[in-house]
């Protein structure tokens, strides 16, 4: 523990074990390490992922062997296909019964090996720091991403001698100064270019230098799948978002553009459209990659250009640079931005129970810019994903992994982290009752996040498919609810039953006056899986 708290940590998420029992005592000598318990290993790891991510420091939890482990395989996921940095700390068997099957006992490398960067079993007592150290490491070199460390529990047992060891500090990927003249004047030279940001590495460092680079060049700029909070929506240079039913002007602007500069971001499949909207391994447009991970470059596209380093010494450095007189793209990047703003405003449904377009847009005239929105996945997401406007970095926690039961378990973490802060998570019924027993870790910890049921009754993204593929047919798919707002109460916070509209607002300031975590649920039309089209939608 002394270890960690050198490396930074103020904050662990944990599960109790057996295995891992000296570890609790440390930490009953550390109070400067804040600890937060929770009902289930998943949502424990998507809480330290949720840290990792607003903190860009590994989030780090502690959970036991077996089935421990097998319930934290979740959050590891999330962590690895968000780009997350995160240790996952691993409770074990004694080495002398290993290899007998021995109660809980996993074969660790099988297991968990795919899921993380690294995966390693301190064999040794004294190399608990050497294994630490190296974890945080790798947890944030490149790539982000989440890093095992096993320890069975004779070692953690075993008296050691020796100090331990400071943190290094970070290594800067910074572009040569030629290769960003390089990529200006490409730039220079196109004539429908477009620039795509996103990654888990982002905060308001790189929001800013983004912005700058985007008024010097009159840039169009979109964000990767689940990264919108990586600009601020209301600059006349932000177009939208790419991944799931992403704005149909900026769709065509990706089908007609000759050079997509990304930057920060591997090209995932939501945010690729399938690889069909950028075409793999060879886009229709000449690529250009910026990634601080050389692994990433060329893995799955095959760039025209390609760059190792982290997004902000690329975009300051690229802002620096001299951007043609009149751009020839300015005057689109204005219309792309008008047809952003028409396309994600609001406008009222005609359907059954509470209209989340309507609920959307209060509270975006609620919230204020450094409030937190988590999300999980379902339909219901597209309402967020879409009528959300994000003004300031790190405001949007949501899986790129498509992880359902995520929203809760990231609002925790939020308000653990930001206790000043406003965080709402916006979930669906089927999405909220995978993690749902974290609501009463927030009564615990005694921090207020405000937690949307959006309940159609079923599992909507599945209902949907259904429709689409087997008409008439669908099956497996619904769910008969509890009463959200009663189990909230139960637990020991605010709850309340929205059945129309009018009456979201009044609830909503009565959940964040009560001070403490609350659950507003919300009824909507099952027959409402997608937003109601509007005009943006037709004229695209």
């Amino acid at each position: 523990m002394e270890q960690l708290a050198r490396l930074g940590v103020d904050c662990v998420f944990q599960v109790p074990g057996e295995s891992f029992l000296p570890v609790l005592d440390g930490l009953v000598d550390r109070p400067d390490i804040r600890v937060v318990t929770g009902r289930q290993e998943g949502g424990v790891a998507m809480m330290a992922e949720a840290w990792g991510k607003l903190a860009r420091a590994p989030g780090v939890a502690f959970v036991t062997r077996g089935p421990g482990a097998a319930n934290a395989c979740a959050g590891l996921h999330v962590a690895r296909q968000d780009d997350t940095p995160l240790v996952l700390f691993v409770g074990d068997v004694p080495r002398a019964v290993r290899d007998r099957e021995a109660f809980q006992e996993v074969d660790w490398r099988r297991s968990l090996a795919g899921l993380a960067k690294a995966l390693f079993v301190v064999d040794h007592p004294e190399r608990l720091p050497e294994f630490a150290l190296r974890a945080f490491h790798l947890a944030t070199a490149g790539r982000p991403g989440p890093v095992v460390v096993v320890l069975p529990e004779d070692v953690l047992h075993a008296r050691v001698t020796g100090e331990p060891v400071d943190s290094p500090p970070r290594p800067v990927a910074a572009p040569p100064a030629e290769a960003v003249r390089a990529v200006a004047e490409e730039l220079a030279r196109a004539r429908r270019p477009l620039l795509l940001v996103g990654g888990g590495d982002w905060g308001e460092a790189e929001r800013t230098a983004l912005e700058r680079l985007a008024d010097r060049w009159k840039l169009p700029v979109a964000t990767a799948f689940r990264c919108q909070d990586h600009m601020d929506n209301l600059h006349p240079g932000y177009a939208g978002f790419l991944g799931i039913a992403p704005p149909p002007h900026l769709v065509a602007r990706v089908e007609e553009t000759d050079l997509l500069l990304v930057v920060g971001t591997r090209i995932d499949e939501k945010t690729a459209g399938d690889y069909a909207l950028i075409r793999a391994p060879v886009p229709r447009a000449r690529l250009i990659h910026v990634h601080p991970d050389p692994a990433e470059l060329g893995r799955v596209f095959r760039p025209a250009r390609a760059l190792v380093a982290r997004p902000l010494p690329f975009l300051e450095r690229l802002a620096a640079c001299p951007p043609p007189a009149d751009p020839p793209w300015a005057e689109e990047t204005r219309r792309l931005h008008e047809a952003f703003l028409a396309w994600s405003t609001p406008v009222p449904e005609t359907a059954r129970g509470v209209d989340l377009a309507r609920v959307m847009g209060e509270l975006g005239r609620r919230l204020p810019e450094d409030a937190v929105l988590a999300s999980g996945a379902g339909n219901f997401t597209l309402w967020v994903h879409r009528f959300a406007r994000h003004r300031r970095a790190q405001t949007q926690l949501a899986p790129r992994s498509g992880s359902m039961g995520y929203a809760l378990p990231a609002a925790v973490a939020a308000a653990v982290r930001h206790p000043g802060r406003t965080v709402v998570a916006v979930a669906g019924d089927g999405d909220l009752q995978m993690t749902l027993q974290e609501f009463a870790t927030a009564v615990q910890e005694e921090v207020a996040p405000v937690v949307l049921v959006a309940d159609n009754g079923g599992y909507g993204t599945i209902r949907m498919h259904q429709r689409r593929a087997f008409p008439g047919r669908a099956r497996g798919s619904r769910l008969v609810n509890p009463d959200f707002a009663a189990l909230a109460r139960a637990m020991g916070g605010f709850g309340a039953r929205v059945s129309r509209t009018d009456e979201f607002a009044d609830a909503f300031a009565e959940a964040r006056r009560s001070g403490r975590p609350a659950l507003l649920h919300l009824l909507l039309d099952p027959e409402r899986l997608v937003p109601a089209p509007v005009r943006a939608d037709r004229d695209h």
